[in-house]
């Protein structure tokens, strides 16, 4: 964790959050590098003002001699400050007995710091948990073997060793070492939290004195992954295409037993649209689900210029008949939905590339609309991927024609 955290810290109104007898708490272990900078800490809160002008000018000036205890500590409660992180954070404390004290008279800040003082592994629990529900793009990969095989949690013994494998890889990207592996079962799913870091930073700053100065540092990095046991699939949220594959061939070989458990094949087709039409919109069967209209289309021409043409209406379909005009012939390659959910007061968009790739508004629409894309065929077997890529783009008429032979 980088010392550059502290200077979250950098208003004295963001260290009044924290009630004065909680903030001396948690400085108290510093405190003889709090005297070095300048402050001294009381000893208990009423003893005398704590000087929180002189405390920013410290979070403001981080150095080599800053505690990473504290950076730590300091990073996680910001982030666990809010209404929602603190909801969490007390059915935790309940269940585990930790003692919150101060009565109703606590801020999300007051709680996140008594948590951090008892029980520091359970902020770090809560907070990774914090990052799951705030990934809604994710790339999917699905076993293609003739039977999915029952899946059981990794041992820790497992864990340890992908977070092994996860370190050299991190390492020879010069990302340092470290990597951790949480894992999360839920309804949905296994859910993996992957934390790491990410390659140096260096930020300019300046020291107490006015000096120009500079703090170079590790950030810290967070990725998804949920593994589906009903039907043998993984969803990958990371930011780079080498990250995937990692994730990919790694929690296949040391989850799965092998590392083309998940082959890096395309799970999405966008050829319904084509075949089917307005058809392949239909949601009725699907609970929670009112309507779905096709509202943007990227088509792929190719040729010597790589020419691509995007088409968008309210309804395209509706816009198709309307000018009695077809689809083009064109490889669709990108489209964007709108979906009405019965729960929802206005629409949600969903985007899907004919490769691994949905992002959904809401990662909580993901099990409806992967019901949905898999009742209307945008979602492909292994046998129908095969098939699709051998295929050429057909002209209108032979689409049409193979559209009525589908609905017979």
């Amino acid at each position: 964790m980088a010392t550059y955290n502290l200077r979250r810290f950098s208003n004295p109104e963001t260290l009044k959050q924290v009630g004065q007898r909680n903030l001396l708490a948690l400085l108290e272990p510093h405190a003889a590098y709090f005297a070095s900078r300048g402050p001294t800490l009381p000893k208990r809160a009423g003893d005398g003002d704590l000087d929180y002008e002189r405390l920013v000018e410290v979070f403001m000036t981080p150095g080599s001699d800053t505690p990473r205890a504290l950076a730590n500590a300091l990073f996680l409660i910001d982030e666990m400050a809010t209404p929602e992180a603190m909801d969490g954070l007390l059915d935790e404390a309940r269940i585990l007995g930790i003692q919150l004290g101060d009565g109703d008279r606590l801020t999300p800040a007051d709680v996140a710091v008594r948590v951090w003082l008892q029980k520091p592994d359970v902020l770090a629990q809560k907070h990774a948990e914090q990052i799951l529900i705030k990934r809604r793009s994710f790339e999917y990969f699905q076993t293609d073997g003739e039977a999915v095989p029952e899946f059981f949690l990794p041992s820790q013994e497992t864990v340890r060793a992908l977070e092994a494998e996860l370190d050299e890889w991190f390492e020879a990207k010069k990302r340092g070492r470290g990597a951790r592996v949480f894992v999360y079962p839920k309804d949905d799913g296994c859910w993996f939290l992957v934390r790491h870091g990410d390659p140096y930073k260096r930020e300019g700053s300046l020291q107490e004195e006015g000096k120009p100065s500079s703090v170079f540092y590790r950030p810290e990095k967070y990725d998804v992954l949920c593994y589906n046991p009903t039907i043998g699939e993984i969803r990958i949220n990371a930011r780079s295409e080498g990250e995937k594959d990692l994730y990919r061939k790694a929690f296949g070989r040391h989850v799965f037993g092998s590392e083309d458990f998940f082959p890096g094949t395309a799970k999405y087709t966008l050829e319904p649209l084509r075949t089917d039409g307005p058809a392949s919109l239909v949601c009725t069967d699907v609970d929670g689900m009112e309507w779905v209209h096709l509202v943007e289309v990227h088509y792929f021409w190719g040729g010597g210029q790589n020419e691509v043409e995007i088409r968008k209406a309210d309804d395209i379909f509706a816009a198709l008949e309307a000018r009695e005009a077809e689809m083009p012939g064109a490889k669709i390659i990108r489209a964007r939905f709108k979906v009405k959910f019965a729960d929802a007061r206005t629409p949600r968009t969903l985007v899907i590339r004919p490769s691994n790739i949905a992002d959904y508004q809401h990662d909580a629409d993901s099990v409806p609309l992967e019901e949905w894309l898999t009742k209307r065929g945008f979602t492909r077997t292994g046998r129908q991927a095969e098939r699709e890529d051998a295929e050429p783009v057909l002209a209108g008429a032979q689409l049409r024609a193979r559209a009525k032979r589908r609905r017979r």
